[in-house]
């Protein structure tokens, strides 16, 4: 699972562009291994090393740091000169975590080429930048005081890192310095939500070795991450809804679920409802006090994955008009969890307090609009106020600036994405003469594991171009449908 562009613990420090060239050099050695998933279910034979490049570019002497890489050899014994280096999103989650449990849609490239894979620097293995927090703080932010939380946890990281030197365009170098240690003329880049502002981002640093990108649930180089992302949510919550009332069964069974949310929401404004109920990961009881909080986290991670997105109709009714909380809070847990286990929130806090927070003027935002989203305003400016609290870190003065290149660019997007919806592909896309913008009708967040994508992708680099590529496969592509009941859809 790969909940990417997480917002809630979401500057531009203009101070220059850093050298397109990168003078580091670096020697690397890989040695048999293991990567696991999150969890330690999935896992992917691998050889692994640690690439030490410097954690700040700029001094001569200064500190060292480690950064964890991960190579799954190509099938074939004659592999393509030219790796695919898979980028996770967050941004804070490690693409040694993130790779595993996707693995299967990477089968058809791995036949012809190496897929590379770097912690980026903060996450992972990769001198990782986690914060000690609850569940509660991260799901309930008015619950405690954001920025004491943040302060702790900046302090606390800041006695073994420089939290400046944890942004994009630090990153981009680690990887022009991989590039180089391992050999390879080129890189392709899948990237997944955040991770495409870094393949963006390194195409724009290095375009001479820069071949391809898969660019998946797309971050628009000029976009500001944080001032839409409620009215995104909404708008993507509310085309599920359209969806279940275009259904006839859906329809049938829940009428619009609309009303459902909107009168739970209301329910919810003034109380919180005790659940019991068995926790989904390991069935031990659990007591919970499900609140507007709650839902609202519900709602927001749900939408990313049209599986989830299945199941909300049923679980909104039961919670509205039977006063059965169990289906909601059950995905709350596993929400809540996914979270804690999977992004290191330093470094997610690093990149976006350093490349969003600081362009974001709240006086000029809709406040009525976004206050009537289930996000609200508040999370705009959670997310302002904690980044009050954090130190500016290195950006390029471009990178936000609109991007030209002359690699070749594969861009998906799914129709209900509540965090990039296609829009933001649609512009990315100006940057590539050579490219193709899918978009999956009903889908949400990050496409790669939708049938017929793993195909598209390695079509796509084997030609090295997206001008005549087959994709009527697109076209049979449907979301998971809505469950009409505990038992699941219609037959």
């Amino acid at each position: 699972m790969h909940k990417t562009l997480c917002v809630s613990l979401l500057v531009g420090c203009l101070l220059g562009n850093l050298a397109a060239a990168t003078d580091h050099t670096a020697h690397l050695s890989l040695t048999p291994c293991r990567v696991d998933g999150p969890a330690r279910i999935q896992a992917v034979a691998a050889e692994c090393g640690t690439l030490v490049v410097p954690e700040n570019y700029s001094l001569r002497n200064g500190r060292q740091i480690g950064l964890h890489v991960a190579r799954i050899r190509a099938v074939n014994q004659h592999p393509a000169s030219d790796p695919l280096v898979v980028i996770a999103g967050g941004p804070g989650m490690a693409s040694t975590s993130f790779y595993p449990g996707v693995a299967s849609a990477f089968g058809r490239i791995r036949r012809d080429r190496d897929i590379l894979l770097l912690d980026q620097r903060g996450t992972g293995k990769s001198n990782p930048l986690d914060c000690e927090f609850d569940d509660q703080d991260l799901i309930d932010p008015d619950s405690v005081d954001i920025a004491a939380v943040t302060r702790k946890c900046r302090d606390d990281l800041a006695t073994h890192a420089d939290l400046a030197q944890y942004t994009t365009s630090v990153a981009v170098r680690d990887l022009e310095v991989l590039r180089r240690a391992l050999g390879y003329p080129k890189f392709n880049l899948y990237g997944v939500s955040y991770g495409t502002r870094v393949a963006q981002h390194y195409a724009r640093r290095y375009p001479e070795t820069t071949r391809a990108l898969i660019l998946d649930g797309v971050v628009d180089p000029s976009l500001i991450l944080g001032p839409n992302m409620a009215l995104d949510a909404e708008a993507a919550l509310q085309r599920i809804f359209a969806r279940c009332v275009a259904d006839p069964p859906c329809k049938a069974a829940f009428g619009d679920p609309t009303n459902d949310y909107h009168a739970l929401w209301a329910a919810l404004a003034n109380k919180r409802v005790k659940v019991t109920l068995a926790d989904p990961t390991n069935g031990a009881g659990r007591q919970l006090e499900f609140g507007q909080p709650h839902l609202s986290a519900v709602l927001r991670l749900a939408s990313y994955d049209p599986t989830q997105a299945a199941l909300l109709p049923l679980a909104l009714k039961l919670a509205n008009r039977v006063g059965d909380f169990v289906p909601l809070a059950a995905q709350f847990l596993l929400i809540s969890r996914s979270l804690d286990s999977t992004f290191a929130y330093g470094m997610h806090n690093s990149v976006a307090c350093s490349e969003d927070a600081a362009d974001i003027d709240l006086e000029a935002l809709p406040h009525a609009a976004l206050a009537a989203t289930y996000l609200g305003f508040r999370q705009v400016e959670q997310l302002v106020a904690m980044c009050r609290e954090w130190p500016r870190g290195v950006v390029d003065s471009d990178l936000h600036a609109p991007l030209k290149s002359t690699a070749a660019a594969l861009l998906l997007s799914g129709g209900d994405d509540p965090v990039t919806p296609p829009v933001y592909a649609a512009r990315a896309k100006h940057a590539f003469p050579d490219s193709l913008h899918l978009i999956l009708p009903g889908f949400g967040h990050g496409q790669l594991t939708a049938p017929c994508v793993d195909r598209i992708m390695a079509e796509f680099l084997t030609a090295g171009s997206a001008r005549a590529l087959d994709v009527s496969c697109v076209n049979k592509l449907t979301p998971a449908p809505f469950f009409l009941s505990p038992a699941g859809p219609a037959p």
